[in-house]
């Protein structure tokens, strides 16, 4: 009781609102952390923060990464730069007598590849990279949206170690900038599940319709087979209850509504069809359904198939994504058996609340989720012919479940450490985050000596050409009195003049290569490594030249006339001559090698005395001591796979640790020489000739 006359002051107790330890809203995903709500929130970046951090690297990728695959280059690069160019080479898929390569695939490609010509910028090899760096920004955008959609509908521990695996993977890393069906797949599916992760539901249709339209994108302009990758997307949204609470006397009406929704999106989604056989059939001049002509030549060919490019072991899927994803394989092979252990030893990590017979489960649809995985390496390792990019379409989907088995395992080790201790602190000790942060960096820095490994040991069929252009062929204009230079007094302009001051560090006007007739760059064995011509100057016709292959080689699309629009490259209609789908051998493709003005061949010493190597082939002789005919323009370190050591070969060492030599374990690596060779013959009679 206060005196009188004081007045007295009286402070008002803080509002409930006030309270700064106000728990914050339990997360509604599949996978539920055992924590306080009024713990500090989990670090995981937003959409656009994730998106500059994956273009970083993917950048990166656009402009160092090696062409992984020789069918990117003659099914894909070629006729797009025959279509941009008017000249290039033409594989028997893209005969109109077969029609498995599609041009509505190829022509999608074609806008983002003139972005340089907006800066005045008409080289090739500048609209190379511009390509790539579009391809790559489209890979890092389906990425970041890949990765909210776990935070979102799974977990924010799930979402942020996948996002790690994807940004250091390997695999990643050299398919996510390649001009391939299978690469489009990979960015659809991740599309489509970025609207599977949620669970399906009666109130909402968006998920249905945006999911199923992007997997049919993925089939319909990339790869047929990638549908394979719906069918537990389609299992969940027409059996499974999802986020539906299911009274049995309603079971009906609901099994209507998601078979009719799922069918409406399915009609949606095959709209894609009309444009897609429209081009095609424009460029093949009769009606072309391409994905049937891939199905139908894939399966239902006996005689022929793709068994004819080649047949690998059932193990080689898994020692590909081995090499490709290290840590992440088998935490990704061991995520549903990690699953279904939890539900035995923790029910409550999965799942909000139990749920009730009339309710779906949780455990059902995180096992659904994981499932393409296993479905896509149980239907690829089923057949004989195997090819690394057959893997792309789940590459982002490796990554998730890896991320789900390491979250289980962390989750595991947690109850283990409270149980031992009797403390319920493992939150906040730093024992399991730093588990987690060591499994995602070592297999980081793993994949970035793979990433080294792939770029500096086979790194030299892009240094040679760019030696060609850069180095060599200015020197013949310079010594042929042809040399044209920017004048530097007008160089923004884009003006030259002629000169005979030959710079290593100026761009030069290769167009009087012309008046030469044609260069000719040859290749021999060394012609699955070609790296397409948009690294070829204008000037320069690359031919073939007999090797010990002797299956069929590529030949060139006919020059086209104009054509009409809507279709300007009118010779893609032409049947042409000497292609079949036999893989028999076609003499017609080769020029003799004293025409050729250049050679690209390679020479490896090591395999002469090793034992377990065969007998050289005659059509192959060392060109590289031919010193009588042939000059070195450059040659090129390049790793001799066939006898180095095979870890050695795999992983990239410092040189500063191995004194060059890699790891030593199984003998280290041994090295050959990739070489430009000069016609001696040819360039004396060219360069000791006036020309006007």
């Amino acid at each position: 009781m206060s005196a009188p006359n004081i007045e007295t002051i009286r402070f008002a107790k803080p509002a409930a609102s006030q309270n700064p330890s106000t728990p914050k809203p339990r997360h509604q995903g599949l996978l539920q952390d055992q924590l306080r709500r009024s713990n500090k929130p989990i670090l995981a970046p937003s959409l656009s923060v994730a998106f500059r951090m994956i273009m970083l690297v993917r950048a990166f990728a656009a402009m160092y990464s090696l062409i992984q695959d020789a069918d990117e280059v003659f099914n894909f690069w070629e006729p797009l730069h025959y279509f941009d160019q008017n000249h290039g080479f033409q594989t028997w898929e893209l005969s109109p007598r077969y029609a498995v390569r599609s041009w509505a695939y190829i022509v999608l490609h074609w806008l983002p590849l003139k972005a340089p010509v907006i800066l005045n910028n008409t080289s090739k090899r500048a609209a190379f990279f511009a390509l790539r760096l579009f391809l790559a920004a489209i890979s890092s955008f389906c990425e970041a949206k890949f990765y909210r959609a776990i935070v979102d509908n799974v977990n924010d521990h799930v979402g942020r170690y996948a996002l790690f695996f994807m940004l250091f993977s390997t695999g990643m890393y050299n398919a996510a900038t390649a001009l391939l069906p299978s690469t489009f797949a990979m960015y659809t599916n991740m599309l489509a599940y970025s609207y599977a992760m949620q669970l399906p539901s009666r109130s909402s249709g968006r998920r249905a319709i945006m999911a199923t339209v992007f997997f049919a994108a993925g089939a319909i302009i990339g790869w047929p087979f990638s549908l394979a990758v719906a069918i537990p997307f389609v299992i969940e949204e027409l059996f499974t209850y999802g986020s539906d609470h299911v009274k049995p006397e309603a079971y009906g009406s609901w099994m209507e509504h998601r078979w009719r929704g799922l069918i409406n999106a399915g009609a949606i989604a095959s709209l894609l069809f009309i444009p897609v056989i429209a081009i095609d059939t424009l460029a093949y001049g009769r009606v072309s359904i391409v994905p049937w002509n891939i199905v139908r030549y894939n399966i239902f060919h006996s005689d022929r198939g793709p068994d004819l490019y080649g047949t690998e072991p059932w193990h080689f899927y898994v020692m590909n994504l081995l090499l490709n994803f290290n840590l992440a394989l088998p935490l990704a092979l061991a995520a549903f058996p990690a699953l279904l252990l939890t539900y035995r030893i923790q029910n409550r990590r999965v799942g909000i609340t139990k749920p009730g017979a009339d309710d779906g489960s949780p455990y059902v649809s995180l096992g659904l989720r994981l499932a393409p995985v296993y479905l896509w390496l149980g239907i690829f390792t089923a057949q004989a012919h195997k090819e690394e990019r057959f893997m792309y379409p789940i590459y982002p989907l490796i990554c998730f479940n890896a991320a789900v088995a390491l979250y289980l395992f962390k989750s595991w080790a947690e109850v283990a450490y409270t149980k031992a201790t009797s403390s319920y602190q493992a939150s906040k000790t730093g024992l399991f985050s730093n588990l987690t942060l060591w499994t995602i960096l070592f297999s980081g820095i793993i994949s970035f000596s793979r990433i080294m490994a792939i770029y500096r040991y086979y790194h030299a069929p892009f240094a040679i050409v760019g030696h060609l252009e850069f180095k060599e062929l200015p020197r013949v204009l310079n010594a042929t009195n042809l040399l044209i230079v920017p004048d530097r007094s007008n160089e923004y302009a884009g003006v030259y003049v002629q000169s005979t001051r030959y710079e290593d560090d100026v761009k030069y006007d290769l167009s009087p290569l012309k008046i030469f007739g044609g260069l000719r760059l040859c290749y021999g064995k060394e012609w699955y490594r070609f790296p397409s011509h948009f690294h070829v100057p204008e000037g320069v016709e690359v031919r073939w030249i007999k090797s010990g292959f002797d299956g069929m080689l590529l030949a060139l699309f006919a020059e086209s006339k104009g054509g009409s629009w809507p279709w300007v490259r009118e010779k893609t209609r032409e049947i042409p001559e000497g292609l079949n789908d036999l893989n028999k051998e076609e003499p017609r493709h080769y020029v003799p090698v004293e025409t050729c003005d250049y050679l690209v061949d390679s020479d490896f010493p090591s395999r002469l005395n090793s034992p377990s190597m065969p007998p050289p082939s005659p059509h192959e002789p060392r060109y590289v001591l031919d010193e009588e005919t042939w000059d070195k323009v450059v040659c090129v370190p390049f790793l001799d796979a066939q006898t180095s050591g095979r870890i050695s070969r795999l992983l990239w060492v410092p040189d500063v640790l191995t004194g060059g030599k890699g790891l030593s374990v199984g003998g280290g690596n041994q090295f050959g020489d990739y070489c430009l060779l000069r016609n001696k013959v040819l360039a004396h009679e060219r360069e000791s000739k006036k020309w006007a």
